[in-house]
């Protein structure tokens, strides 16, 4: 098979990340190369099985061979640099289709920052709030140091009820942003649910001073 025949030559961290990959996930990956990555759904992947640790795995295979096409060596062989990319774009297609993961989030958004595909970084981003919870959202933007993927990701929680996202004003690590979200719903929006929460905040720090 295409791949298991050339893994081999993709160099050593990405063999042995591979050899690290559970049978079930192999088999997504081989399957997803044989149809077309361009076309690639959620329908597509449902005869495959996929959970949270072919997540992580997928996603410590794709920084492997993210970092195999910086090689010099390997870029001087074109055949290979293109194998490698396909598997690749192959992982990354996969992630972005299935992960709730704000830390595969923010893997996926920084590489196609780097690449400056802002119409690939668009489609990314409607998946937040279609896909992630408010707590993975609020940790995107705790984690990432860019500024266009926190933005994103503030701009999915302004769509959020309030409803939901109350419980995070209870967490420190995500009350700033939590408030920062609903003062965005109060002010710019007119959101009445999210000004009465917003006074009461301030009504209680006002109140344990």
């Amino acid at each position: 098979m295409f791949i298991e025949m050339t893994i081999k030559d993709f160099g050593a961290r990405v063999e042995s990340v591979w050899e690290g990959l559970r049978p079930m996930t192999k088999k997504m990956l081989v399957g997803v190369l044989q149809a077309s990555v361009e076309n690639l759904s959620a329908a597509k992947l449902q005869k495959f099985s996929y959970d949270a640790h072919a997540d992580w795995e997928l996603s410590r295979l794709l920084s492997a061979l993210d970092e195999q096409t910086k090689d010099p060596e390997v870029r001087k062989n074109t055949d290979k640099l293109f194998e490698i990319k396909q598997l690749a774009e192959t992982c990354a297609s996969v992630l972005q289709t299935q992960t709730e993961s704000a830390e595969v989030f923010i893997q996926l958004a920084e590489r196609i920052l780097q690449r400056n595909d802002f119409n690939k970084l668009d489609r990314l981003a409607d998946v937040l709030s279609k896909r992630f919870s408010v707590g993975e959202i609020a940790e995107i933007i705790r984690q990432s140091e860019l500024a266009q993927i926190r933005a994103l990701a503030y701009e999915a929680l302004t769509v959020m009820p309030i409803p939901s996202l109350l419980p995070l004003l209870d967490d420190s690590l995500y009350f700033e942003i939590v408030r920062n979200a609903i003062e965005q719903q109060a002010f710019e929006f007119g959101n009445p649910d999210a000004q009465q929460v917003l006074e009461q905040i301030e009504f209680d720090e006002l109140d344990g001073e």
